[in-house]
């Protein structure tokens, strides 16, 4: 009984793996399509697709425009998270806990609605000094921080988690000052959940779309949003192509990323 047990559920397991991986599959299939109008069976296959899909400007514009965010709610992100989690990891006080809690709470809201109220947050604010915010790549920039240090938060306390605390008591008792503790011993001992951290934090701002939908200005499309706008229009061959490239860049960062932090400790 058992054994069938244990079998019955390895099937489903199975079956629950192909169901995700499905549409993923048919993507990477689809984009070697040599017929324009995709349909079953295709007439051949070509690798054209991904030629076109890199010449294209918009898609080459989106590309560069979501790098760009991208590195910038990293960056921001990182030099909020890193002071604060060393901070909270060596807090006495009771509210270190529910400073984490907030730190992390946009992961428990829906990103649609972060963007939400983050764009009437600004329609507010230009009304109110008519600076104009909406729309602007800053705005932007931030709210894809926003984004960002949750993971980075997460990510690094996991990894401070396994640092042993007396090396850096150790520096200290020898003369060490807090600024030499923390840039010879505790930085590098945490290094590779900094790396980790600005990993994922990356993969989570290039490949967000519900937040960028209320905030880019026209004209300035991240990727996510180009190839949505180009499925109103269009369906070939060539959004697979761009399906399949932002899904290699993202699957790389995650597996850098897991190389140096176990994501299954904060995911």
């Amino acid at each position: 009984m058992d054994r069938l047990n244990k079998t019955l559920m390895a099937v489903w397991t199975a079956a629950g793996f192909a169901y995700l991986l499905l549409p993923l599959i048919f993507v990477v299939w689809m984009s070697f399509f040599s017929n324009e109008i995709p349909y079953l069976p295709p007439q051949g296959y070509t690798l054209d697709w991904y030629a076109a899909a890199f010449t294209r400007g918009r898609f080459a514009e989106s590309f560069m425009f979501s790098l760009y965010v991208a590195l910038i709610a990293t960056a921001l992100g990182l030099a909020v998270s890193v002071p604060a989690t060393i901070a909270l990891r060596h807090a006495r006080s009771r509210l270190a806990g529910s400073i984490v809690q907030l730190l992390t709470a946009p992961l428990i809201v829906p990103t649609i609605v972060i963007g939400a109220g983050i764009y009437v947050t600004l329609v507010m604010f230009e009304i109110a000094t008519s600076w104009p915010v909406v729309g602007s790549l800053w705005a932007l920039g931030l709210a894809h921080v926003l984004m960002t240090i949750p993971w980075c938060v997460r990510l690094l306390l996991a990894n401070l988690a396994s640092v042993d605390g007396s090396i850096e008591e150790a520096a200290a008792s020898l003369g060490a000052s807090p600024l030499a503790t923390l840039f010879k011993v505790t930085l590098p001992l945490i290094w590779s959940g900094v790396v980790a951290a600005g990993l994922f934090s990356f993969v989570v701002s290039f490949g967000n779309i519900e937040l960028s939908l209320f905030l880019v200005a026209p004209g300035s499309t991240t990727l996510p949003i180009a190839i949505l706008q180009y499925l109103e229009w269009k369906l070939d061959p060539t959004v697979a192509a761009v399906s399949v490239a932002q899904i290699a860049l993202i699957a790389a960062g995650l597996l850098i990323a897991d190389r140096y932090v176990k994501l299954t400790r904060v995911v």
